[in-house]
């Protein structure tokens, strides 16, 4: 937003203090000894194992953990695990085991000495009951982000905004210079009707990049989830999300002239311009800002870019190919009964667009302008989910539209293995786990699901087993991370996306023990939810609503100008923020609401081992919401109520 950016995801609240119950012991400042237990806030199924950590300044040898109901009577204690490692000014941090606990109920962890320490009040329960609410919110952040004419009037939105993207003009990609503002902007001369699509974080641009992932995860949690995310579900039906994403980027490519367009809005033009992040406003104000007259012609005019690759049937960056092959051929799988018109359209749309992909690329691939807003690197993993999904819409389909480039189910196979062949042998291997900037994990699983589907034929670039083996590589990267995190996280908390990375493992976890009848990973998903809804050394949960200590002072403007106080209510429920990272962001705008009110950062204290949290509106690369970030909380949580996919490809 306005001098601020971030460099791995352009995100741009902050909870108030920890709600878990702290004990502290001593009241000399700086000699006090402190301990704290940290737990899933949203609770633990009953069935599944449970853990929580203790953390404390001195050793707490010999201690036990007991679990009290909400009676206040203890049903189980327990000595504590060992030491797991250090934590900033923590020396030591400890495992609370209590798998064996498993009735349905309200509970609480508390150690008595050497340092006294009690949890908040948590559930075991149910997957169904734990997950539902957090599904539902997940939603909720989605249908509060829309742009255009077709908003949801709720507690935070009360009019529609930037409808004057209803006849955008199309420009030409700008040069962006080192301090990522934009030079002028030419022209193309089309007008086109960009209006609809979800805010891509905490300002109100709209990136092909971002929607085309989210609508990807959305339209598969429809397909394979209908009980929690389709017609099923009455509080968390996500199919009707998912078509307003996809109207979007059926705007954004422009089929008829095989044309791509992949972003709404610049963000700023330095001292040409005024742009998206120069300035905090509510979305409808955008309109008619300052009379629309210069140097705010492109907030009430906001710019579209076109394809720099050039305009009709120009080449199309394998990135943005292959997540938009797989969107609308997903389209034509979850939409062809309801609507045989509009998944026919996406069904086209997705083949012409695979077969303009370019599979040589070099240079940045296309993200966003400026590049570094999203510094994507790899895309073959995007071409096999693109292919596999066209596999799954054309094999056994009946009634296609005419026209289709290719209508053999196997063309799409061989492509999907040859991409994930390449992607397993190629220079970013099992680098990443499941997020924007890497869908292997989701892929490998869509493609061996293809495999078995097809009968496993011969001759194919790669096999079940070479798939199943590299989504184990990515996982046991993630059980080697954990070992060396005190809270057993699997992806390093000192860097961008920690909150999405949780959410990519915890369905990558699902995935392999689906797929291999086991539950090799099961305990590491568990831990991993955990870690990102509470049990991780801030005591905070990562996702706004789900859990009793989530982010309030989010860099997000809605969240910021409507909220009263300005640390909420209302509250932006199922918005996942960035979460812990290597630094807290510092910047401020003209109305910017100062949150937390008194300026005080209630999470210092546990800031530790290169990581900080830090809530605070100013500080986009710890507490700024973003479409992608949540896209891998609302999958991951009907796996874990489901357990298993109940739809089919």
């Amino acid at each position: 937003m306005g001098t601020l950016k971030r460099s791995q995801s352009l995100r741009v609240l902050s909870r108030i203090f920890c709600v878990a119950v702290t004990v502290l012991v001593g009241v000399g400042v700086g000699h006090a000894a402190s301990a704290y237990i940290r737990v899933n806030q949203v609770g633990y199924a009953t069935g599944a194992t449970k853990r929580a950590y203790l953390m404390a300044t001195s050793a707490e040898t010999g201690a036990t953990f007991a679990v009290k109901n909400s009676g206040g009577s203890t049903i189980y204690s327990a000595a504590i695990g060992a030491n797991l490692g250090k934590w900033g000014t923590f020396s030591f941090v400890y495992a609370l085991d209590f798998d064996s606990v498993s009735t349905a109920g309200t509970y609480t962890l508390s150690v008595a000495s050497p340092v006294a320490a009690a949890s908040p009040s948590f559930k075991i329960d149910s997957p169904t009951n734990l997950y539902s609410t957090t599904l539902a919110n997940s939603l909720f952040y989605y249908e509060t982000s829309r742009d255009g004419p077709n908003y949801i009037a709720n507690s935070l939105r009360t009019a529609p905004g930037h409808l004057n993207d209803e006849s955008a003009k199309a420009y030409l990609t700008p040069t962006f210079n080192k301090k990522d503002n934009a030079g002028a902007l030419t022209p193309t001369g089309a007008v086109l009707d960009a209006s609809g699509g979800w805010w891509d974080a905490g300002d109100y641009m709209k990136f092909v990049e971002t929607h085309s992932y989210t609508v990807g995860m959305m339209l598969v949690g429809v397909r394979d989830f209908p009980g929690q995310m389709g017609s099923g579900s009455a509080s968390s039906n996500f199919t009707a999300e998912a078509q307003f994403g996809l109207d979007w980027l059926q705007k954004m490519w422009v089929d008829s002239s095989r044309t791509l367009y992949y972003q709404v809005a610049v963000a700023s033009g330095g001292t040409k311009y005024t742009g998206d992040h120069d300035i905090w406003r509510l979305p409808q104000a955008d309109d008619n800002w300052q009379g629309c007259v210069a140097p705010y012609q492109f907030i009430c005019h906001r710019p579209v870019f076109q394809n720099p690759a050039g305009g009709s049937g120009a080449s199309i960056s394998p990135n943005i190919a292959g997540r938009l092959a797989a969107d609308f051929a997903l389209c034509y799988k979850v939409f062809t009964a309801s609507n045989a018109a509009y998944a026919n359209q996406c069904l086209l749309s997705a083949e012409h667009i695979f077969d303009l992909a370019n599979a040589a690329p070099s240079g940045n691939l296309l993200t966003a302008g400026p590049f570094d807003f999203y510094p994507e690197t790899e895309w073959r993993d995007d071409l096999e989910w693109g292919a596999t999904e066209l596999y799954f819409a054309l094999q056994g389909a009946t009634g296609l539209p005419s026209g289709l480039p290719h209508t053999d189910p196997t063309y799409y196979l061989q492509k999907a293995a040859t991409w994930a062949n390449a992607y397993i042998t190629g220079p970013n291997d099992a680098a990443d786990t499941l997020n924007l900037y890497d869908v292997s994990g989701l892929a490998h699983y869509e493609l061996y699901r293809a495999i078995v589907l097809a009968g496993n034929p011969s001759g194919l670039a790669t096999s079940e087993a070479a798939l199943l083996a590299d989504l184990k590589k990515q996982l046991d990267k993630a059980v080697t991370q954990a070992g060396t995190d005190p809270f057993g996280f699997g992806f390093p908390w000192n860097t961008y996306d920690t909150t999405s990375h949780g959410g990519g493992l915890v369905i990558m976890a699902n995935e392999y023990d689906n797929l291999t009848s086991s539950t090799a990973y099961a305990t590491y998903g568990n831990r991993w939810q955990a870690n990102v809804l509470g049990a991780n050394a801030w005591g905070t949960s990562l996702i706004v609503g789900d859990g009793g200590t989530f982010p309030l002072c989010m860099q997000h403007q809605v969240t910021n100008l409507v909220a009263v106080p300005p640390n909420g209510p209302p509250f932006l429920y199922g918005a996942a923020v960035e979460g812990p990272n290597s630094s807290a962001a510092k910047g401020t705008l003209t109305n910017m609401v100062a949150c937390p009110p008194n300026g005080v950062d209630q999470f210092a204290a546990f800031n530790g081992n290169g990581a900080v949290f830090q809530d605070n509106v100013q500080s986009y690369s710890t507490v700024e919401p973003a479409i992608d970030l949540t896209a891998s909380s609302f999958l991951g949580f009907a796996w874990e109520i489901a357990g298993a996919p109940s739809g089919t490809p």
